[in-house]
């Protein structure tokens, strides 16, 4: 395994590919298989926000998931900063999981109701700060309830007293909490007023730039990817099929997909 230098990407995927057995067709023994995502290579440097954009259904998500190993990888590498980590273990893999997080899409579901924000946020340093004590932890929870613009006394309640964008907060809080280098947003605006939208977006603009965070921002909605990305990277049917620079790709696009993704835009 070779490191990166300066210059090189922070991530880096080449080739990737993820599939799923749909099972033996009507009239035949052999299985179908689905290309969730389909020889899919693309480079994010580092400080960038990165967009992914495409409709339900396009394999963006599962590109997310498949660079933090939620979702598994058929074919294709993944390299961070030089090192090839599609092909470690699980236990050569826990390093990474420090420096990569992910934000999930719905903040009703992704957080566990029977756990108060506490434990919700302390469980990573639980897991990768065994030597943290209560009190740290607390101390460590209280601030990064602050940075996410909370208050470190919501700490003792259930995510049920707050509402969406409330939640989403916390949902960044604990992907912060380890201190990682690259978080892959996955559609973390989608299920929340367009108001509340706004908030988060500048908040993630603002975190990226204080804390130097890497990002990748997986969304459907070009213009809110266009806002606040660096990078977009067009992707249907599993495969990118337009990427550049972020005002280049929305004013000049190429693919007739993008071109329809564009058009789609509500115009005030």
């Amino acid at each position: 395994m070779t490191k990166s230098n300066d210059n090189s990407p922070l991530l880096k995927v080449e080739n990737l590919k993820v599939s799923y057995s749909l099972g033996a067709g009507l009239f035949s023994s052999s299985k179908n298989t689905f290309n969730a995502v389909d020889d899919v290579s693309f480079e994010i440097q580092r400080g960038q926000i990165v967009g992914l954009v495409g409709e339900s259904g396009s394999g963006k998500t599962t590109t997310g998931r498949a660079i933090i190993r939620l979702a598994p990888i058929s074919t294709g590498k993944i390299f961070y900063n030089g090192t090839e980590i599609s092909s470690l273990n699980d236990k050569q893999f826990m390093p990474y999981r420090k420096k990569i997080q992910m934000i999930f899409q719905d903040p009703f579901n992704s957080l566990n109701p029977r756990m108060d924000i506490f434990k919700i946020i302390s469980e990573p340093l639980d897991i990768h700060f065994r030597e943290m004590s209560k009190e740290q932890k607390r101390n460590r929870v209280a601030e990064l309830l602050e940075i996410v613009g909370l208050q470190k006394s919501h700490m003792n309640r259930y995510p049920h007293e707050f509402s969406g964008g409330q939640r989403q907060r916390i949902g960044i809080a604990r992907a912060l909490a380890v201190e990682p280098e690259f978080i892959i947003c996955d559609e973390p605006v989608s299920a929340l007023d367009v108001s509340v939208q706004a908030q988060i977006i500048n908040l993630l603009e603002n975190l990226r730039k204080e804390l130097n965070l890497t990002l990748l921002f997986v969304a459907h909605d070009i213009a809110v990817v266009e806002y606040l990305s660096d990078k977009i990277m067009v992707m249907t049917h599993g495969k990118i099929v337009e990427q550049g620079d972020a005002k280049e790709v929305c004013t000049n696009p190429q693919h007739p997909y993008t071109k329809n993704l564009i058009s789609a835009v509500p115009k005030f």
